[in-house]
């Protein structure tokens, strides 16, 4: 099992940044992938950014804007977001998922991001 644990959301105006982490804990591979989603109301969960083996990939709204990057050295792997340039269409719950193994898929608690016009 994977615990992950997200922090970072909140309340921004829009061209503004905000920083989400997400610290992974439990039987956690070597080889994984780590990602962002999000979910606004009523749409589907999209993805917005994810990180497996030294190589990103960024849903094409947020390219230029948005920056992932893990550090494993910590005791808990973690993964961030880094969101620059804020706008309203950016508000949702974002979630932190983790991919291992053939099938094992885990998800964050999610944390809301609001941008504020």
């Amino acid at each position: 099992q994977v615990q992950l644990v997200e922090s970072g959301g909140g309340l921004v105006q829009a061209g503004g940044s905000l920083r989400l982490s997400c610290a992974a804990s439990g039987s956690i591979f070597s080889m994984n992938a780590m990602g962002w989603y999000r979910q606004a109301p009523g749409k589907q969960r999209e993805l917005v950014a994810i990180t497996s083996g030294g190589s990103t990939n960024y849903a094409d709204s947020v390219k230029g804007r948005f920056t992932i990057s893990r550090d494993n050295a910590k005791a808990k792997p973690t993964v961030y977001l880094q969101m620059n340039s804020l706008k309203p269409e950016d508000t949702a719950i974002y979630y932190c998922n983790l991919h291992q193994g053939w099938n094992e898929n885990y998800w964050g608690q999610g944390t809301q991001v609001t941008v504020s016009s």
